[in-house]
């Protein structure tokens, strides 16, 4: 008595033969020579048309359209909030079901991207940018010191409210929240290259020109020392009032370091931005109490950034300049 994979050609044809004649199973399992589950489970799979058992579904495919609507259109409303908008459409469902649904359908809730409101202008010059610079190689990108500041609070735990959400729309802006760039906080200031991290700065004020080029004086020149040596390189900085501001542009020009052009409010183009996330992700579950225990967490976090990381964010930058040309300058995942 063998499988149902295990019968032969000529025990197959006997059991459709004899199903088509209307015998029973038990005694088309006696004529083919085999067990009766496997004659079962044959006529099953021949089977055609077949209904389907179990018990019939509640909602119709108009209701379903419905729910998929009110989703899309309400990605940040909670199941709760959804269901009740559903069923004053008329549908009788439960809660339960409008969960199942939604996740039939591919929905699944997400904590939303964070992603800058570009307006027109900028997604001109952004989009003029990346045509620019479309042609470099990894070897000119190696050259350039990335450098940005970030925040860091004691907890990480506020992730603001989720969205629903399909597979591959986690950069569709009816999907992102929009991020205020300079939010009141302690920053720190770091920079990278494909040869690794430089030294970490806690900027403990407002950061203003005057500020900012001590910074510059204490960690950046150190830094390019470390990561560049005698050899010549490229800083690159965001269009932040203290780094554009005509007292830093004659410091770099007083220092002989050449600045490179970069778009206005474009942070996800920088590949330090993904250095910044790769710690705060390592730090989720570190519980500093104070302020001093924050940088000491984020101090030996940032030494564990290998050179590897670093050189393969910057051969990075040519597919994030191809994402760009292809999103016609608007915010993308790079």
């Amino acid at each position: 008595m063998g499988k149902t994979s295990d019968l032969t050609a000529v025990q197959k044809t006997i059991i459709d033969t004899l199903h088509k004649e209307g015998k029973t199973q038990k005694v088309i399992a006696k004529e083919a020579g085999c067990s009766q589950s496997s004659v079962s489970k044959h006529i099953n799979r021949q089977a055609k048309g077949r209904k389907k058992c179990g018990r019939k579904k509640c909602t119709s495919s108009r209701d379903n359209r419905t729910l998929q609507r009110i989703v899309t259109t309400n990605p940040f409303k909670n199941v709760g909030e959804i269901h009740k908008e559903w069923t004053a459409a008329g549908v009788s469902a439960s809660r339960t079901t409008t969960r199942r649904l939604m996740k039939d359908m591919g929905f699944r809730c997400r904590i939303p991207c964070v992603k800058p409101l570009l307006n027109k202008k900028q997604r001109k010059k952004l989009l003029a940018w990346a045509k620019d610079k479309k042609d470099w190689t990894d070897a000119e990108w190696s050259k350039v010191m990335f450098s940005d500041e970030s925040k860091f609070c004691i907890s990480f735990g506020n992730q603001g409210p989720r969205v629903w959400r399909k597979s591959g729309e986690a950069q569709n802006p009816r999907c992102m929240r929009s991020s205020v760039k300079f939010p009141p906080s302690v920053m720190v200031w770091g920079a990278m290259s494909s040869a690794g991290v430089g030294p970490l700065c806690f900027l403990r004020s407002r950061v203003n020109a005057a500020v900012y080029q001590e910074v510059l004086e204490h960690f950046m020149l150190p830094a390019a020392d470390q990561l560049y040596g005698d050899a010549d390189f490229t800083f690159q900085q965001d269009l932040a009032p203290a780094h554009s501001a005509k007292t830093t542009s004659t410091w770099f020009k007083d220092h002989g370091i050449p600045v490179l052009d970069w778009p206005a409010n474009s942070p996800d183009l920088n590949p330090i931005e993904n250095l910044w996330g790769i710690v705060k992700r390592r730090m989720q579950y570190a519980r500093p109490n104070n302020a001093e225990e924050l940088k000491t967490t984020i101090r030996a976090t940032w030494a564990l950034i290998t050179p590897e990381q670093c050189h393969r964010l910057i051969e990075s930058m040519p597919r994030r300049i191809t994402a760009v040309i292809e999103a016609k300058g608007a915010p993308t995942k790079y």
